[in-house]
């Protein structure tokens, strides 16, 4: 959302719109997932014809205990906005759309999921299911991309062009991120928006979904743990050990730690990214472990306590931390262009490469992400060494940098900014 000239909020452009329609002209109803914060409503908003809001409106709920058929009264699409709050509209939305027979019926939106100790019924052949998360660089229109993913992954090759945009522009997405609401914002803004945003995290909504009373403290201390493995596969008993020191013999235990990570889960806060298992000609042993990613790359900063400057006082946490702001695109990118998102990693690190987006039908590009140019011959080596262990030919092989100019290799690999990188 950015300031008209009125004053008014107008709306930016989603790469969820198409997929929403798309779904609407195909399913009965469509259910939009994703963390609160990241522009739900006002996507669904763009295609509803009637709303009812269940985290705002008290008659709604009153409503909904009297009968949750009530609130399906409206023109379609019938928006349903934080759904899981009256976890009994799923069923009787389903049974609507049945009896109904007709498309583009509901939308529903939801900031988690509920718990699966509620019955309900599936939603196969009445429900689509869209996952929306915080704004891409592309979508905040911070960027004019020339590269996209769906051409790379049928097998364009990029061609030599400068990136506008500079390091310390990369700096001020980390910390300031993706969120609709900060748009166009400052870094202050941004602090408190985060402060505020991570204290009802911790204070209230983890309670509310986990659906029992968890320790503020030790839940903070256990995000900062995982914050401090963004951008890493590290285990849940890597992250414990963080969040536990010689000074607090109460830190989170292994046992304690498994509900809050499954309630960041179905918040949404937490968005990792599971392991690649190709077609190798070798024997190699792969890892399991997903690698650690927030659902936007400013919480992993506002929770290290990095702001801009002291960024480029550490620059490994850094690099960390833009590889989080990459992951963020990469994934939304390529959900649009129908492809998925992965890790490699050889046990004991043998060969890792940073992502690898494959298609349904097995089609894949290798993507290494470095914030400068020191390492990009030896990200270049991993990504030809994984193109060798695979059967199938790579679509393309690509570097995600900081850096300013796109440019393809001697060796086939391809250089590519962030900032000219898009769908």
């Amino acid at each position: 959302m950015v300031e008209t000239q009125d004053g008014a909020l107008a709306y930016l452009p989603r790469l969820a719109d198409a997929a929403l329609q798309a779904e609407l002209d195909a399913m009965g109803a469509v259910l939009i997932e994703g963390v609160k914060g990241c522009g739900k409503t006002q996507t669904a908003r763009q295609r509803a014809a009637s709303e009812v809001l269940l985290d705002s409106d008290p008659s709604a709920i009153e409503l909904a205990g009297l009968d949750p058929r009530l609130l399906l009264d409206g023109t379609p699409p019938r928006l349903l906005d934080e759904w899981q709050r009256v976890p009994r509209l799923w069923d009787v939305v389903r049974r609507a759309v049945d009896d109904r027979r007709q498309r583009g019926q509901f939308i529903l939106t939801g900031s988690a999921t509920p718990d699966d100790s509620i019955p309900r019924h599936s939603g196969a052949g009445r429900f689509g299911t869209l996952r929306m998360r915080t704004m891409t660089l592309t979508e905040k229109q911070a960027t004019t991309p020339t590269v996209s993913v769906s051409g790379l992954m049928s097998g364009t090759t990029v061609s030599p062009t400068n990136s506008p945009v500079e390091i310390r522009d990369y700096l001020n997405h980390i910390a300031v991120g993706g969120w609709p609401a900060l748009v166009g914002g400052s870094e202050t803004d941004a602090t408190r928006f985060l402060e505020g945003y991570l204290n009802v995290i911790i204070d209230h909504d983890i309670d509310e979904v986990s659906g029992a009373e968890r320790n503020p403290r030790m839940v903070r201390r256990f995000l900062q743990a995982y914050a401090q493995v963004i951008s890493q596969p590290a285990t849940l008993a890597a992250i414990v050990k963080r969040a536990r020191d010689d000074h607090d013999a109460e830190g989170p235990s292994r046992y304690a730690a498994e509900p809050y990570l499954e309630a960041l889960r179905r918040m949404m806060v937490v968005d990792e990214v599971p392991a690649w298992d190709p077609s190798v000609r070798s024997s190699k042993r792969l890892t399991t472990t997903p690698k650690r990613q927030l659902a936007d790359p400013s919480l992993a900063a506002a929770l290290l306590g990095m702001t801009p400057t002291r960024m480029l006082t550490d620059l490994e946490t850094t690099g960390f931390l833009f590889e989080s702001l990459v992951a963020h695109d990469l994934r939304v990118y390529a959900e649009a262009a129908q492809a998925w998102i992965f890790h490699y990693r050889e046990a004991a690190g043998r060969l890792e490469v940073d992502y690898v987006l494959e298609t349904r039908d097995g089609e894949w590009i290798g993507v290494e992400v470095k914030l400068g140019r020191n390492e990009i011959d030896k990200a270049a080596a991993s990504l030809l060494k994984l193109a060798d262990r695979v059967n199938r030919k790579p679509k393309a092989l690509v570097i995600v940098t900081g850096t300013s100019l796109a440019y393809t290799r001697d060796d086939g690999v391809q250089v590519v900014p962030l900032g000219l990188l898009g769908p």
